[in-house]
C-alpha cells in the first residue's frame, strides 16, 4: 500500500500516523530512537507491507499489470489501490479527503525536525503538489507516475501507468475491493499484537 492507505488504517492517533508514513525511510531497527507510538507506526508499516506483498488478491492485480512494468508492477498496484481509495473515500473514512490529507501534512510539519532525511526532503513537493489529494484523479496521477519514471531513468515503464490504469479499471478496483476490507481487520489485529509485544496501551 502507498502513503494514503498507511495514513488512513493509522485512525485517530498522530504519532502512530506519523511512523507508519515515514516507516519507509527508517531502515533496521533505528526505529528505537523513536516514541512508542511512531515506533509501533513504523512497525505497523512493515507489517502491512509483509500482509500486502503475499495477498493473493494483491498479487492477481500485479500479475494483471507485470507486462507492463516488469519488477515495478507491484509499486504501481500500491498506486493505483491508493486511487482506489481517495476516488472512494466516503465508504472508507468518515472525513473528508481533503481535511484528511491537511490532518497528515500538518503531523509530518509538525515533527519536521525529527522526520528521517528522505522524507524530509520529499514534504515540501508532497505538501506544494498535494499528493494524497491528487491519487484521486487520474490527471494528477499522470504527474506522479512520471516522477517516478524519470526517478527510475525511465525503466519502470511508469510513463504509461494511467493507460495501464484505465486499460484493466473494473478488474483492479473490484480487486482493491475485495482487498482492503482483509487488510483493515487485519490491521486491528496486527495493533493488538505490538500492544502486547512492545507493552503499549
Amino acid at each position: 500500500m502507498n502513503f494514503l492507505a498507511h495514513s488512513q488504517l493509522s485512525g485517530d492517533n498522530d504519532d502512530l500516523l506519523f511512523g507508519n508514513f515515514v516507516a519507509d525511510a527508517v531502515k533496521g531497527n533505528s526505529y528505537n530512537k523513536y516514541d512508542d507510538d511512531i515506533r509501533k507506526g513504523i512497525l505497523l508499516h512493515r507489517k502491512i507491507d509483509s500482509y500486502t506483498d503475499k495477498h493473493p488478491i494483491v498479487l492477481k492485480s500485479t500479475q494483471k499489470v507485470r507486462a507492463h512494468f516488469g519488477k515495478f508492477a507491484g509499486i504501481a498496484v500500491d498506486i493505483y489501490y491508493d486511487h482506489f481509495l481517495a476516488a472512494n473515500w466516503p465508504q472508507y473514512d468518515a472525513s473528508e479527503l481533503s481535511s484528511f490529507t491537511v490532518r497528515v501534512y500538518a503531523i509530518l510539519a509538525r515533527r519536521f525536525l525529527i522526520l528521517p532525511a528522505r522524507t524530509r526532503r520529499m514534504l515540501p513537493f508532497l505538501i506544494a503538489q498535494n499528493w494524497l489529494n491528487s491519487y484521486a484523479n487520474p490527471k494528477d496521477l499522470e504527474r506522479i507516475f512520471y516522477g517516478m519514471d524519470r526517478r527510475t531513468q525511465f525503466k519502470s515503464g511508469m510513463a504509461s501507468a494511467v493507460d495501464v490504469l484505465y486499460a484493466h479499471y473494473d478488474t483492479l478496483q473490484k480487486d482493491f475491493e475485495d482487498y482492503y476490507p482483509d487488510l483493515r481487520a487485519y490491521v486491528a489485529e496486527a495493533l493488538r499484537e505490538l500492544d502486547e509485544s512492545n507493552g503499549i496501551k
